[in-house]
Parts: C-alpha cells; sequence; structure tokens
C-alpha cells in the first residue's frame, strides 16, 4: 500500500471511532471499538474492522453498523478531504480473540515447565 492509501485508512478510522461515538444513536454500536480499515488502491471500497465489548451481540452489531453505513459515509464526507468515500463494509476483527488464545497457550507452556 502507499502511503496515502495507509494515511487514508488511518484517518478513517479516527473519524469512524469518533462518529460512532458522538454521532450514531443506536445502542447496539454504543460499545463498538474500531480496530482497522483496509482501503483499496483506487478509494472505491473499505473494509473496517471493528470489535464489540460483548461477544453475544456480534451479529446484531454488525447489523446495526452496516444499517448505519449511509449515514456513516455521510459523516465521513463531511470530515475527510477526499473526493470520494469508499463504500464502507464492517466486519468483526478476530485478531484479538487469535492473540489471546496464542497467549493463553504460551502460558500454559510456561506453566508445565
Amino acid at each position: 500500500m502507499s502511503i496515502k492509501i495507509d494515511r487514508i485508512a488511518s484517518n478513517m478510522v479516527k473519524e469512524i471511532s469518533y462518529i460512532l461515538m458522538t454521532e450514531v444513536k443506536d445502542p447496539n454500536v454504543k460499545f463498538v471499538t474500531v480496530t482497522d480499515a483496509k482501503v483499496t488502491n483506487d478509494l472505491s471500497y473499505a473494509k473496517i474492522y471493528v470489535t464489540v465489548l460483548n461477544k453475544e451481540y456480534i451479529n446484531d452489531t454488525l447489523k446495526a453498523l452496516n444499517n448505519a453505513k449511509g449515514f456513516i459515509r455521510n459523516e465521513l464526507k463531511e470530515r475527510m478531504d477526499i473526493r470520494n468515500i469508499p463504500d464502507l463494509e464492517f466486519v468483526y476483527d478476530e485478531s484479538i480473540e487469535y492473540g489471546n488464545k496464542i497467549e493463553k497457550i504460551i502460558e500454559e507452556i510456561h506453566n508445565e515447565d
């Protein structure tokens, strides 16, 4: 990826986090953390990775986020200085759970010694 695309993705993470925290009124998206964004080189598509505080509500939260993506895109249009705002797709980020699982395995190995 180019530096410009990385900068845009980083700015999207910051702005979407702020929008979710202050602007979106849906109670299903109150405990969402935006962890990463992957933007295509032509800026037509962005995959936004999120985590949820309560794992039981992952599907409800993703549904609410995808329903609010039109509103979020309009807010991004006002906040970001790019010509076209990419189409957004919200995806659950499993990397934190995977990291915790690996950490637990390593801890068990050390405890066996």
